[in-house]
C-alpha cells in the first residue's frame, strides 16, 4: 500500500480573532475538496483578543484531529512559532501561511500538484510569476515589494522570484533543517529560508498566487465565498 501523505499547516496567530474561523473554514473546505489528509496546528502568541477561545470553539466543531492547539504564553515571533510548531507536526509535509486571509488556502492544492511533478523540497507561492497578483497594493508598495525582491535576488541570488512569501509548502525534514539554521527574525526570516534552501541544494517550486492585502472584506475572498461561509456559520451554529 502507497504511503499516504499527511499535510500539517503551521498557523501562527496573533489577534486573529475575526480571521481565524473564516481562514479554518477556507482550509477544511480545500482539504476536504481536494481528498488530502492534513491537520491545522495554531500557534497562538497570547493575543489578548480571545484568539485562542475562537480557536477552541474551532476545535469543538472540527475535532481535535483536524485542529490541534499548540498556544504559547506571549508573542516570541515567527522563527520560534515554526520550530514550536513542527514539534507538533504529525504530517511528513507542512505548509505554512499567514492566518490574516492574505493568502488562500484554495492555493494548496495547486501547491500538491507541483510537488508531486518533480518531487520537490518545497514549494513557494509566489506573487511576481505567471498569473499571480497582488490585490490592494498601491502601486508605491507593488514598487517596494518588487525592489525588494530585485535587490535581494542581485545580491542573494537565490533563483525564487518571491522571497519575502510566507505561503510555502516543505517536505517536513527540510523545514526542520531550515528552521535551525535560521537566525533571522520576522518579515527576513522568509527570505533567509529560501536563500538557505538554495545552499542546501533543495528543490524549489513555484506557483503563481494571488496576495491580498490586510483589507476586511470582499477584496479578501470573493462574493460569493463570502456568502458560503456564512452559510456554513449558520450551520455550524444550528449544529453545534
Amino acid at each position: 500500500m502507497e504511503h499516504r501523505d499527511k499535510y500539517s499547516v503551521l498557523l501562527p496567530t496573533y489577534n486573529e480573532k475575526e480571521n481565524l474561523p473564516i481562514i479554518i473554514w477556507l482550509l477544511v473546505k480545500a482539504f476536504t475538496e481536494s481528498g488530502d489528509d492534513f491537520e491545522i496546528i495554531v500557534i497562538d502568541d497570547g493575543s489578548p483578543d480571545g484568539t485562542l477561545d475562537v480557536a477552541k470553539q474551532l476545535q469543538t466543531i472540527y475535532g481535535d484531529e483536524k485542529i490541534v492547539l499548540r498556544p504559547r504564553e506571549k508573542k516570541l515571533g515567527l522563527g520560534t512559532a515554526y520550530i514550536h510548531g513542527i514539534k507538533h507536526a504529525t504530517g511528513n509535509f507542512v505548509v505554512i501561511m499567514d492566518a490574516d486571509l492574505s493568502h488562500h488556502p484554495k492555493f494548496i492544492k495547486e501547491f500538491i500538484e507541483k510537488q508531486k511533478e518533480k518531487d520537490y523540497d518545497l514549494v513557494s507561492g509566489t506573487r511576481y510569476s505567471g498569473n499571480g497578483g497582488v490585490y490592494g497594493w498601491d502601486l508605491k508598495r507593488k514598487i517596494i515589494s518588487r525592489g525588494a525582491n530585485y535587490v535581494t535576488q542581485v545580491l542573494l541570488r537565490p533563483g525564487a522570484s518571491d522571497l519575502t512569501g510566507s505561503f510555502r509548502l516543505y517536505k517536513k525534514e527540510v523545514l526542520e533543517k531550515l528552521v535551525q539554521s535560521c537566525k533571522s527574525k520576522g518579515y527576513v526570516f522568509q527570505m533567509e529560508m529560501i536563500i538557505r534552501a538554495r545552499q542546501f541544494g533543495f528543490t524549489i517550486g513555484e506557483v503563481p498566487i494571488s496576495f491580498v492585502d490586510r483589507v476586511y472584506g470582499e477584496s479578501k475572498l470573493g462574493g460569493n465565498e463570502i456568502f458560503q461561509f456564512a452559510k456554513g456559520l449558520l450551520y455550524l451554529f444550528a449544529t453545534t
